[in-house]
């Protein structure tokens, strides 16, 4: 019993992960009902950005990348973990309840040759099991944003540039690739950024920074 709560006591935090029992849900009913009479996200700026189905590798490290991030301020600082969670989960959160009174979705995936190479391969089984509504916002970008945000809003990587550098790399590349794939309108990407920015200062505000911290420190990229 002592030792469960010692456990308990250390490991209490993941209480929060609970959220995906509502989030999975919601998520799989719009995307199940979801199919028709939705408003068509595009914008010129999509016709002049190419397919490439090398954008696939970034798309897919999204996973590593927020799982990753979540996993090490869990393990390693309690405040950050709690700060970068609810930055996510208020910005997925709100993504769905827009889909929800906003259907949308994209109409312009282009036909991809599975025979083509690997990657090619990767795209089209990912036309096959994820359907191109809900899309507005991303949160694909939005949750690539607000994991970086915790990354260099966090005192334990202050002075690690190398960390800072790679997931702001990384953060780009994921961005980039949700509209090179043409799994997202660039209006989509804009309304993720908007609404990050929307969220930030909701959680990230100077009144809720630990005390040794400057209010005047820059919001991404110090």
């Amino acid at each position: 019993m002592s030792s469960l709560k010692k456990l308990i006591k250390k490991y209490g935090h993941i209480w929060i992960m609970a959220y995906f029992a509502i989030y999975l849900p919601w998520f799989l009913y719009l995307e199940k009902h979801v199919t028709t009479h939705y408003h068509v996200m595009h914008s010129v700026l999509d016709d002049w950005i190419p397919f490439n189905e090398y954008f696939i590798i970034p798309y897919f490290l999204w996973f590593a990348y927020i799982a990753a991030v979540i996993l090490w301020f869990f393990f390693t600082n309690r405040e950050d973990y709690y700060r970068v969670c609810i930055l996510l989960f208020t910005g997925m959160t709100l993504s769905l309840l827009i889909c929800t009174l906003f259907p949308n979705g994209t109409d312009f995936r282009p036909y991809v040759d599975p025979e083509k190479n690997i990657f090619a391969k990767a795209v089209s089984l990912l036309y096959a099991t994820d359907t191109c509504t809900n899309v507005f916002p991303s949160i694909h970008v939005y949750n690539s944003v607000a994991v970086h945000i915790g990354i260099i809003r966090s005192e334990q990587f202050k002075n690690n540039r190398a960390v800072r550098l790679i997931s702001g790399i990384l953060m780009v590349s994921i961005c980039m690739s949700t509209v090179f794939l043409k799994q997202h309108s660039i209006i989509d990407v804009a309304g993720a950024l908007l609404l990050c920015g929307a969220v930030y200062p909701l959680v990230y505000t100077p009144g809720t920074q630990r005390s040794h911290e400057n209010d005047h420190e820059s919001v991404l990229i110090r």
